[in-house]
């Protein structure tokens, strides 16, 4: 498998600045979330300008979903037996020959709403491994110490690339569909150089046999643990019912009557929220409560979902999606930190899948349901509609997961003696 990196032989770990590990990570995670986002700018004004249906947006997070669900269970225990290093790079491999192919038909004018969500559906299938395999990768790159910092500087990573890669995005598309391809693709290519390069500190976990019940372990651990249990699905239903980015191009086009740079520049206001907030928790942690500054969180992220759907004037918007973004990357760390804390390295990668498939369903077949709302309601109402929906679930939320409210750290020391063995 793999070998231990000369770091790991020292007993005073490098900071994050100087862990040659941790750069590639970090690199290889913005170049990839980059590319990624450039390619949703596309996808959603080409499949927008091909058929002026918000259902047909929706299609398309369904199309990225329906892989990712089918292949949770087998997506994690790959991930778990396998290079984790490998899996992301052979995943963004597949991605980058899926925007070629994009910007290929884009040139022979080939490239038709049924392509795009067959390219959609190969994009989520390889994201569905590609995820998990990275998240569970950062324990084997840095010291549990320095884990919650370096989740809040991955995710700060992610949220830079969410700022420039849809800003980035619509202008290319702005000047062609090709060069906006073609970009990704580059972004793509790199970011799997990077993800098969990356030393690890210590060697993974020796595989496991393939039991019915290894497959499944991670799920009956996260049912075990209610702290875990309570994060995801509070960030799952939070995200489906509020989430407006798939009606972006809609706001963009028919609402705030603008085109694909302003669609690019709404989907970056709300990166550039979360970028702020997750630079803000970088430099001081949530050491206390983390569970009520996540109920925190979502009912802010409610609140301004609402004051999105009520604008009609783009600064007004920009400013409500940035509000959304910072308080969305609060329940982004406590979420991961939980995860990667709390379960033991050897079931890392099927939690993982799981904690994907949650975030998966709460984007992707977010999309969809904002598409199918925005067609019987009108793209306003509906996000209006999920703003409420959002604040009622962490109300609800709040009875339901007493555990995840009163926890006071993000770590607990016998999390690994009550995991169950494989």
């Amino acid at each position: 498998m793999t070998t231990p990196s000369p770091e790991a032989a020292s007993d005073d770990p490098p900071s994050l600045s100087r862990n040659r590990g941790f750069q590639r990570f970090y690199g290889a995670r913005v170049l990839s979330s980059l590319a990624f986002q450039m390619l949703a700018v596309a996808m959603g004004w080409h499949i927008y300008a091909l058929t002026h249906s918000a259902f047909a947006l929706g299609l398309v997070g369904l199309a990225q979903f329906l892989p990712m669900f089918c292949l949770t269970l087998v997506v994690g225990h790959v991930a778990d037996r396998y290079d984790r290093r490998r899996i992301a790079s052979v995943c963004q491999l597949i991605e980058c020959a899926a925007a070629l192919t994009f910007a290929a038909g884009t040139v022979g004018g080939w490239l038709s709403a049924p392509l795009i969500y067959a390219l959609a559906a190969c994009v989520g299938a390889a994201r569905a491994f590609e995820s998990p395999a990275i998240s569970s990768l950062l324990p084997g790159v840095v010291p549990r110490s320095q884990l919650p910092n370096a989740t809040a500087w991955s995710t700060s990573a992610n949220q830079t690339a969410n700022i420039v890669g849809p800003a980035l995005g619509g202008l290319l598309y702005g000047i062609g569909a090709t060069p906006a391809y073609a970009a990704c693709s580059i972004a793509f290519a790199a970011a799997a150089t990077l993800s098969g390069t990356i030393p690890l500190r210590a060697k993974p976990p020796a595989r496991a046999p393939v039991t019915l019940e290894s497959v499944f372990s991670g799920i009956a651990f996260i049912r075990s643990q209610p702290v875990i249990l309570g994060a995801l699905s509070l960030d799952l239903f939070a995200v489906l019912f509020g989430g407006a980015t798939a009606l972006l191009p809609v706001f963009a086009r028919d609402i705030l009557h603008a085109g694909p740079i302003a669609l690019g520049l709404l989907r970056s206001a709300t990166a550039a929220g979360a970028l702020a907030g997750s630079i803000w928790l970088a430099h001081f942690p949530l050491r206390r409560r983390p569970g009520l500054a996540m109920f925190g969180g979502v009912i802010v992220f409610g609140c301004a979902t609402i004051a999105f759907g009520l604008s009609h004037n783009i600064v007004l918007s920009l400013m409500a999606l940035a509000v959304l973004g910072a308080s969305d990357v609060v329940s982004v760390v406590v979420r991961t930190s939980l995860v990667q804390l709390r379960t033991p390295d050897e079931k890392l990668g099927r939690v993982s899948a799981v904690n994907s498939l949650f975030i998966g369903t709460s984007n992707q077949l977010g999309e969809f349901e904002s598409g199918l709302t925005a067609g019987w309601w009108g793209a306003q109402r509906a996000v209006l509609v999920g703003g409420v929906a959002t604040i009622c679930v962490a109300l609800l939320w709040m009875r339901l997961f007493p555990a995840l409210r009163d926890t006071r750290s993000l770590e607990r020391e016998e999390a690994h003696a009550t995991a169950s063995a494989n």
